[in-house]
């Protein structure tokens, strides 16, 4: 069995790298992008299983970004990695069809757990949201 592919998107490369290797012994990871635009584009070319997406990138914000798409009926499970502990954004995250939401600062527990929920089918939820 392949391993599944992962597509990261976020504005630092910083962040991009260190996430990088926390999925690579278990995940193909297939590209990364720094904002939402260069997002759409690569998801449609390289057709990920998993896409990491941060909420506030350059141009095309995260979620308006996977709004499109879900718009062009992209399949690739989304789980949303973001500083903004908003019980709320993570439910509009979810109401577009995010499967995961996941706070960076708790990245190191959550990100893999999330990602196989994910592929699930389940939606995972970060400990540490507030309502």
């Amino acid at each position: 069995m392949s391993a599944t592919r992962v597509l990261l998107a976020d504005n630092s490369p910083a962040v991009l790298q260190a996430v990088t290797r926390m999925l690579e012994p278990e995940f193909d990871v297939i590209g990364t992008v720094r904002d939402g635009t260069s997002l759409v584009g690569e998801a449609e070319r390289l057709k990920p299983d998993v896409m990491i997406v941060d909420l506030l990138m350059r141009g095309l914000r995260g979620l308006e970004a996977i709004r499109r798409l879900k718009k062009r009926h992209v399949p690739a499970a989304v789980i949303f990695l973001t500083v903004h502990s908003d019980l709320a954004v993570a439910e509009e995250a979810r109401a577009i069809g995010a499967m995961g939401y996941v706070l960076k600062s708790s990245a190191d527990r959550e990100l893999l757990p999330a990602i196989r929920k994910a592929q699930q089918g389940c939606f995972f939820l970060s400990a540490g949201l507030k309502s």
